[in-house]
């Protein structure tokens, strides 16, 4: 007896069908029904570990549980920048509108029937028979059409070439605040504006300059009051030998920090400091900021110019000097 088997093959309603060589032999514990003998048995064919030959069924291309498996084939979401009147669909209600508008991550559509509904931003829709993913086109910057100044934005053009002509402003902070709002106007019409320690040393910076003709020299300094130090020494320096081309002008305030409107600090007035007390230190208190050295003094100042963003955040006076100063030392110039 040749006890050996040649092929096994397993039928879709659990029929085994084993042959032996020269001899067919049937092995079905769990058959419902007969099959004739030589009969195809119903089911895909698979071969067994000890069969002689390997059949692969070609039911399953790869392995189904195979990572991935589950996306393959479908289409992938492209992205699409929102336009009006694009007709999209969503892909969950089935709505399909034209688009309206957008704002804050979502989408109003329109359908014919003239009914709208709004949408989340991002993937879940179709457009043409494709699916997009939503995006808001990128906002357009907006061009200022004035400076912090106030005056009109003029064409682009090359840098110029630095005037003769020099303003000199006392103090750091009012250097800081003069370049803030006028630092535009400034390059566009090429005057340099040169920080001044203190009025002590304008008599010194006036003879090095040197003013004339197409050289002259504005000077803006601090607490410019009648019968003070600061005005005896601007008096000194106007009938000096550069008379006619110096112009020496200030403002009333204790402190440049003064010349900023206080309701853009939330301030009815600039609170009273005693004379006993030094001015920016009796400020810091009075506005609860630390006060114990200079770098406290920095930091209240910076809170402070941060506020102010064009002219309309600085009182009249100062506007009114600086706009004079600007005009007389670019007066010899076209």
């Amino acid at each position: 007896m040749r006890g050996w088997f040649e092929r096994a093959s397993v039928g879709s309603e659990g029929l085994a069908e084993l042959s032996m060589v020269g001899q067919p032999y049937r092995a079905d514990p769990w058959r419902r029904k007969q099959h004739p003998a030589g009969a195809e048995i119903p089911g895909t064919r698979a071969s067994f570990p000890y069969a002689f030959g390997v059949i692969s069924t070609g039911r399953y291309s790869r392995d189904v549980l195979a990572s991935g498996r589950q996306r393959a084939g479908r289409p992938t979401s492209t992205d699409l920048v929102l336009e009006v009147g694009l007709v999209l669909e969503d892909a969950t209600s089935g709505f399909c509108g034209a688009v309206l508008r957008w704002e804050r991550g979502l989408v109003v559509l329109e359908d014919r029937h003239g009914k709208q509904r709004t949408f989340a931003l991002g993937a879940g829709f179709w457009y043409e028979g494709s699916p997009v993913m939503l995006k808001a086109p990128p906002r357009a910057r907006s061009v200022p059409t004035r400076t912090a100044s106030g005056s009109v934005v003029g064409p682009a053009g090359r840098a110029k070439t630095a005037l003769a002509s020099r303003i000199y402003v006392e103090g750091r902070h009012d250097a800081e605040l003069v370049e803030k709002i006028w630092g535009d106007d400034l390059r566009h019409v090429g005057v340099v504006v040169e920080y001044l320690g203190g009025i002590d040393d304008l008599p010194g910076v006036v003879a090095d300059f040197a003013p004339g003709e197409g050289r002259r020299l504005g000077v803006l300094v601090d607490h410019l009051v009648p019968g003070s130090k600061e005005s005896r020494i601007a008096d000194r320096v106007r009938r000096g030998a550069g008379r006619g081309h110096v112009l020496v002008l200030g403002h009333p305030y204790v402190d440049i920090w003064q010349a900023v409107k206080p309701a853009r600090l939330g301030l009815a007035g600039w609170p009273d400091v005693p004379r006993t007390v030094e001015w920016k230190h009796g400020i810091c208190a009075a506005l609860g900021l630390p006060h114990r050295d200079q770098a406290d003094l920095a930091a209240a100042w910076r809170m402070i110019l941060d506020r102010v963003g064009s002219w309309d955040d600085l009182e009249r006076p100062l506007l009114t000097v600086v706009e004079q100063l600007i005009d007389f030392v670019t007066e010899d110039h076209p």
